[in-house]
């Protein structure tokens, strides 16, 4: 299992392609499949740890993350013949190694970051399996062998039935993921909102974000993990998801739901695969109609969200589909 290194696996706080890479490798050992988890060297696993880099370089500075990740892939398909297969979730890079050896390559593809990285996908498309996490992030001129969503542990994210009275913003401070859309909403609704996650634009965050902050009708708690992010997750009325971009697929949407917070977001990508409109939340065009699905928020049976992830978004879904694959490739 060939692990980004930008962050560890599993992650502290931020990091969804390694906390996805985390969640599957433990569940293929929990099933019995030998697995070694190619990670920084800081990283955790109850298989087997490879790797060269010693912490990831988005926490250290003196890591520089081209000469780490080219050391990194080579390091693992070095040893390609030591397994049966490589599954990549590192991106494109890895893709460039795929054909100096025989060792049958999946790619769970996390979203394209930019139309200009697309050729390396399709130079590869012969050679490697492609995997999409919702049918909304297919390219329709890419080959793929599957779509499989991705899973949590619902246990990790215990069922909130009351939940509470602030709206939640949860996810990178950029402008793709409507942190100001979620503010305005917030604000014409009357409710405080409550923000956590990283600061990804410096430039957007001091002149959109920060001036609204006041600890009062908006407080940003910074990056959360563990307890705290389960607590923001689980004591939120409605987590908005007011993305202005086609989203891959929405971890924090997933876990939001199975804690039993609807999620209003703006109804693009993934979002049709993940909410229910009128069930788990509401699917939205604009801050007008998210001000007006605040109001009606409390249709919501929070129950109903919790049910939606344990049957379609659970970590033993994911694997089994994984293993599935596995399967069909090797023979």
């Amino acid at each position: 299992m060939l692990a980004p290194i930008s962050w560890r696996t599993p992650p502290r706080h931020y990091g969804p392609w390694e906390q996805v890479t985390s969640l599957l490798t433990e569940a293929l050992i929990a099933r019995g499949v030998d697995v070694t988890l190619f990670a920084t060297l800081d990283s955790q696993t109850a298989g087997k740890l490879g790797g060269v880099c010693p912490a990831p370089y988005s926490e250290d500075a003196s890591i520089d993350a081209k000469v780490w990740e080219i050391l990194h892939v080579a390091h693992v398909f070095e040893r390609a013949s030591a397994f049966d297969l490589i599954h990549n979730q590192a991106d494109f890079v890895p893709l460039a190694f795929s054909r100096l050896v025989k060792t049958p390559v999946v790619t769970t593809i996390h979203g394209f970051s930019s139309e200009r990285i697309l050729p390396a996908f399709k130079a590869y498309e012969d050679r490697v399996h492609f995997v999409a996490i919702s049918d909304a992030d297919r390219r329709s001129d890419l080959r793929y062998a599957a779509t499989i969503h991705h899973g949590i542990r619902p246990e990790d994210f215990p069922f909130e039935p009351r939940g509470g009275e602030d709206l939640l913003f949860f996810g990178r401070i950029h402008p793709d993921k409507g942190a100001v859309e979620a503010i305005t909403t917030a604000n014409r609704s009357g409710r405080r909102l409550i923000m956590a996650g990283i600061v990804q634009d410096q430039e957007y965050y001091h002149a959109r974000v920060a001036p609204a902050i006041d600890n009062r009708s908006l407080v940003y708690l910074g990056p959360v993990g563990g307890e705290a992010r389960v607590r923001a997750l689980g004591s939120a009325r409605a987590l908005l998801h007011l993305i202005n971009f086609d989203e891959p697929f929405g971890l924090s949407v997933v876990e939001a739901l199975a804690c039993g917070t609807p999620v209003i977001a703006n109804d693009r990508g993934s979002m049709r695969e993940l909410i229910d409109h009128g069930v788990t939340g509401f699917l939205v065009n604009n801050v007008d109609e998210a001000v007006e699905a605040v109001g009606r928020i409390g249709e919501i049976d929070r129950a109903a969200c919790r049910d939606a992830v344990t049957a379609r978004f659970s970590v033993d879904r994911m694997a089994d589909r994984y293993l599935e694959l596995y399967r069909s490739l090797l023979a």
